[in-house]
C-alpha cells in the first residue's frame, strides 16, 4: 500500500513537472506572434494562452494519450519511465533557461532511446518505429512553413484593401492565438497524462478512465505555472529574434501553426482512432520562418535559426545520454 502511494505521488509530481516544462518552453508556440508583433502584452497573451489551453485539454485532451516509449522499445518499466521523464524534463529546463525552443516529444523519445540502449543494447530499440516518429518531426515544421508562406502572401495582398484592415488583422492574430492554444492543450496535455499512466502502469486498481479529467486539470495547472514563470525566455527568442514580425505576419504564422497542430491531432483520430503527437514547437518555429521568407528572406536571422536547429539536433542524443546515466545510477542503487 505504501509503495503504491509512493508511486502515485512520484507519478503526479513528475506529471506536474512535465506540464511546467510545457508551459515554460512551449507557451511561446501560441503567443510569440501576438507578443512579437506588439498586438498584445506578454501578460495578456499568457492569460489567453492559459484559458484556451485548459479548454483544449479538457475537451479534446483524451485524443492524444502519450504513453512513454510505446512502440519505440518493447517495454518501459516503472523505474525506466521515471528516468525517461526526469531526464527529458532536465534537458527541457536547461534549454528553457537558455531561451531555446525544444520539443517535449523529441526529449522524451531521446530519453527512451537512452533507456532502451542501456537496458537492451542497440537491439533493444525498434528503429523502424523511431524512424516513423521522426517523419512527423519533419512533416510538422515543413507543413506549417509552407502554409504560413502561402497564407501570408494571401493576407498581405487582401487585408490592406479592406476598410479597417488593421483591426481585422489584430482580431485575426488574437483569434489565432486562442485557436493555437486550444490545439496545444488538446495535443500536448497528453505528455503529462501519459507520464502518470506509464509510471502507475503496474497499479491495476487505478481506474484510468476516471483519472483523465483530473490529469488534464493537473496538466493545465502545471502549464500555467510554467508559462508565467519562465515562459518569457523562449517567447523573447522566437517572437523577436527569428524575424521582425508585424501583425499580418503574426496572424498568418499563428493561424498556420494552429491549423497544422489541430489537423495532425484531429484527422488521424477521426480516421484511425488516435491523434498524432507532433511537435508544436517545430510547427510554431516553422510557421514564423515561413512568413519571414514570404515577406523578405533577408530579415530572417540565419544565426538564430542555426542556434535553434542545433538545440533540436542535440536534443535526442543529449536526452538519451542523460537518461542512460540516470537509469544506470538508480538501477544500481535500487
Amino acid at each position: 500500500m505504501a509503495a503504491g502511494l509512493l508511486v502515485i505521488g512520484v507519478g503526479l509530481a513528475l506529471s506536474f513537472y512535465v506540464a511546467w516544462c510545457l508551459g515554460a518552453n512551449d507557451a511561446a508556440n501560441p503567443t510569440e506572434c501576438a507578443v512579437g508583433s506588439g498586438v498584445l502584452s506578454l501578460r495578456r497573451a499568457l492569460v489567453l494562452f492559459c484559458v484556451f489551453v485548459a479548454l483544449g485539454a479538457i475537451l479534446q485532451g483524451f485524443m492524444v494519450i502519450k504513453t512513454i516509449g510505446k512502440g519505440v522499445v518493447e517495454e518501459v518499466t516503472v523505474l525506466g519511465s521515471l528516468c525517461v521523464v526526469l531526464s527529458a524534463c532536465l534537458w527541457i529546463t536547461f534549454c528553457t533557461w537558455r531561451g531555446l525552443p525544444v520539443s517535449t516529444t523529441h526529449s522524451i523519445i531521446g530519453s527512451v532511446l537512452g533507456y532502451g540502449v542501456v537496458r537492451g543494447g542497440l537491439g533493444g530499440v525498434n528503429w523502424a518505429v523511431f524512424g516513423g516518429v521522426g517523419l512527423s518531426w519533419i512533416a510538422s515544421p515543413l507543413a506549417a512553413a509552407a502554409l504560413a508562406y502561402l497564407l501570408y502572401s494571401l493576407l498581405a495582398s487582401s487585408l490592406p484593401r479592406l476598410e479597417h484592415g488593421e483591426l481585422y488583422t489584430r482580431a485575426l492574430l488574437v483569434f489565432s492565438l486562442c485557436f493555437s492554444a486550444y490545439a496545444f492543450g488538446a495535443n500536448d496535455v497528453g505528455n503529462a497524462t501519459g507520464v502518470f499512466l506509464s509510471i502507475t502502469s503496474e497499479l491495476e486498481s487505478i481506474p484510468r478512465e476516471l483519472l483523465m479529467l483530473g490529469l488534464a486539470l493537473l496538466g493545465t495547472a502545471g502549464i500555467a505555472v510554467g508559462a508565467f514563470t519562465w515562459g518569457y525566455r523562449v517567447i523573447e527568442t522566437v517572437g523577436h529574434r527569428i524575424t521582425r514580425l508585424d501583425p499580418v505576419m503574426g496572424g498568418a504564422a499563428e493561424l498556420s501553426n494552429a491549423v497544422s497542430v489541430y489537423l495532425f491531432t484531429t484527422i488521424p483520430y477521426m480516421l484511425f482512432g488516435w491523434g498524432m503527437p507532433i511537435s508544436t514547437t517545430l510547427a510554431s518555429v516553422g510557421s514564423i520562418i515561413g512568413v519571414g521568407v514570404s515577406k523578405d528572406r533577408d530579415t530572417v536571422s540565419s544565426r538564430i535559426i542555426l542556434k535553434i536547429l542545433g538545440a533540436w539536433v542535440f536534443t535526442v542524443p543529449c536526452a538519451a545520454v542523460l537518461c542512460g546515466a540516470i537509469y544506470t545510477l538508480l538501477n544500481g542503487v535500487l
